[in-house]
């Protein structure tokens, strides 16, 4: 671990003004309902209404924006199961240059043709026999692209702490802060944001419990690989934390707490019957989070990233049914 952080509140609030005017200010949502059940004022930082429906477009513009005329010009390559895919593509489309993704043969159907539909190149692969990040980089080299990744860098990491900054902004000092946690960009984020204004906030990641590698990294003291994940949390999915994520995450982050697939669900039912929001499974877990009370004894005040809602009605309704 050095002694220097890799970011600071400062590369996030830079990030915040590369977004003005670009990234959606997303709503704060409040349930008297989630209230009485979790015994805390709650926020919901809705995520789910960015562009591209999820968190990812903040970091994927912050990251390709500060790429010089002549990379822009030769184009660029990404590597995700979805929101992110869909981010670099949109983020290429408003920076006037073009986007190749590669994106797991399995990956949900809409979140493949939305990135198509802004534009991207698409190229597959077997997230279970193949190495995405090692097919990116080879298609980058032969191509000339410069490869935008989706969580372990510090333009992806200060531009996903810009959720978080918008919300303590919005609704002032929170006891404790939840988000999701897969390769780390944005619990590493929200972290930096939160921490960097209000040292005192508890920063609490939650993972699936089939996706525990960042919980079990913690526990270890270094990185720990995991087989990639079976879960209905496909952006959460990740075999391994970022080398950059896990030592600001190993910073700043209090916990990391679990929840299973059902509880999962179950939150996504409760948002939409209760909060008449729709929220994708990996959205849903700090949320499962609360009401199953996996994030243990909550202060008086209480944030939420919902970081996305990126599903489709047909497999909503095959979840939540």
């Amino acid at each position: 671990m050095t002694t220097t952080p890799p970011l600071t509140l400062d590369d996030v609030r830079d990030a915040a003004a590369r977004l003005k005017g670009v990234a959606h200010v997303t709503p704060v949502l409040r349930s008297r309902t989630l209230d009485e059940i979790v015994g805390a004022e709650t926020y919901l930082k809705c995520e789910n209404f960015q562009r591209v429906g999820a968190f990812k477009f903040r970091g994927a513009y912050n990251a390709a924006s500060q790429l010089t005329p002549e990379q822009l010009a030769r184009g660029i390559a990404a590597y995700s199961s979805g929101n992110h895919a869909q981010a670099v593509a949109l983020a290429a489309r408003e920076l006037g240059t073009t986007a190749v993704i590669v994106m797991p043969e399995d990956a949900p159907a809409s979140k493949m043709a939305a990135t198509a539909a802004y534009g991207a190149e698409i190229v597959t692969y077997d997230r279970y026999t193949e190495d995405r990040a090692a097919l990116a980089e080879a298609l980058a080299a032969e191509r000339g692209l410069a490869v935008i990744p989706p969580y372990d860098h510090p333009h992806i990491i200060a531009g996903q702490g810009t959720a978080a900054l918008e919300l303590i902004e919005e609704v002032g000092e929170l006891g404790a802060v939840l988000a999701p946690v897969g390769g780390g960009g944005l619990i590493a984020g929200t972290a930096t944001a939160v921490k960097g204004v209000h040292p005192g906030t508890r920063v609490i990641g939650v993972e699936p419990e089939s996706g525990d590698d960042t919980k079990r990294s913690l526990e270890a003291g270094r990185r720990v690989t995991i087989p990639v994940p079976r879960t209905i949390a496909d952006g959460q999915a990740v075999h391994t934390p970022g080398e950059l994520t896990f030592e600001v995450t190993r910073r700043l982050v209090d916990d990391v707490v679990l929840v299973t697939d059902d509880e999962i669900r179950a939150a996504m039912r409760f948002a939409f019957d209760r909060l008449k929001i729709v929220v994708e499974p990996s959205g849903a877990t700090p949320l499962a989070a609360l009401l199953t009370g996996r994030a243990g004894r909550l202060p008086h005040r209480v944030g939420v990233i919902v970081s996305g809602g990126n599903i489709d009605s047909e497999r909503f309704a095959q979840l939540c049914g």
